[in-house]
């Protein structure tokens, strides 16, 4: 007999954060026009948002350690909502980040990559560009905030930004590849997870934005799942046909190498990694770490994670070859 999954409960917030805090109902995909299929892929992306929710509302209430208590594939998405609420509360009060840093510095230290795209999302929720206001910000890893951006703004905005294909005004150059990203994971949630609806919908943007669209796609497919191994063998075969097969493998690599820093690999991703980028876990992860080392102590620009990224790509078009 199946165990029964008991969901954490949280004390109702106080105060300023009474008013910040988020309605459950916020995670339902289905008030956003989004694409719905019955089965895994809703019941994946209801799981995600809802603890994200749970997450961002757990800081509002000051019950941050209770995101443990989420079941350990969904705790990065509980992290995710911390480090929005976090950076909502920063900004608001003129804290300089104080509050992000502790997260990081603390209960979100193994889900990092998790906390810098939810502080993303804080700075879309309040309209604003995502600046490096958090002290001692990873040098690399704060350029996920613009990728958290890009999620939320699109995700708010969907008719706009997906269907209309627009990009934020607030915007700097180097911040619109980022940002595509973000978009990018956004479209896998958008479509429901249907492979030849997300190939689709990519192919309606310029070309000059598509790499980095399916690089976005690469990561959720990972990251959050929601397809199956036959819907993952017509990703790959979409990405490739559109020319971007090798971006498509290096999300999948970031996703794996970030969830593994989480703790276990969750079913999903150990299903995806073997279709997406045509090795085992443990080596797509390793591509993203000999990329990182191969640019150094001093890299911290747009352009050193763009490297980052070139890097783990060409080891993914090394073995492809080979």
């Amino acid at each position: 007999m199946d165990q029964v999954r008991i969901e954490p409960t949280l004390s109702p917030a106080r105060g300023l954060r009474r008013f910040l805090t988020k309605d459950p109902s916020e995670s339902d995909l289905g008030r956003r026009r989004f694409r719905l299929r019955g089965g895994a892929p809703r019941t994946v992306f209801a799981d995600a948002e809802n603890s994200y929710v749970f997450g961002f509302n757990a800081v509002m209430s000051r019950e941050v350690e209770k995101i443990e208590d989420l079941v350990p594939e969904q705790r990065p998405f509980g992290y995710e909502g911390a480090a929005a609420a976090c950076t909502v509360l920063d900004l608001l009060t003129l804290t300089r980040g104080r509050r992000l840093h502790e997260l990081l510095a603390g209960p979100a230290q193994h889900h990092r990559h998790a906390a810098y795209v939810g502080a993303g999302r804080g700075y879309a929720l309040l309209r604003m560009r995502p600046v490096w206001g958090a002290r001692r910000a990873h040098p690399l890893l704060r350029w996920l905030t613009v990728d958290g951006f890009g999620f939320q703004w699109s995700l708010s905005r969907a008719d706009r930004m997906v269907g209309r294909r627009s990009m934020p005004d607030l915007l700097t150059r180097a911040h619109c590849a980022v940002f595509d990203q973000g978009l990018g994971r956004l479209l896998w949630y958008h479509e429901c997870a249907s492979p030849d609806d997300v190939g689709a919908r990519v192919a309606g943007f310029p070309a000059s934005r598509r790499a980095d669209l399916w690089s976005g796609v690469g990561f959720a497919a990972t990251y959050t799942g929601g397809a199956d191994s036959d819907e993952l063998w017509w990703l790959s075969e979409h990405a490739g046909a559109d020319g971007f097969r090798a971006h498509l493998a290096q999300g999948c690599a970031f996703a794996v190498a970030a969830r593994l820093r989480s703790g276990a690999l969750p079913d999903h991703a150990r299903l995806a990694v073997p279709i997406l980028a045509d090795v085992p876990p443990d080596e797509a992860a390793a591509w993203t770490d000999q990329a990182l080392l191969a640019l150094g102590h001093d890299a911290h620009t747009h352009e050193d994670f763009q490297r980052w990224q070139a890097h783990t790509r060409r080891s993914w078009t090394r073995r492809h070859r080979s």
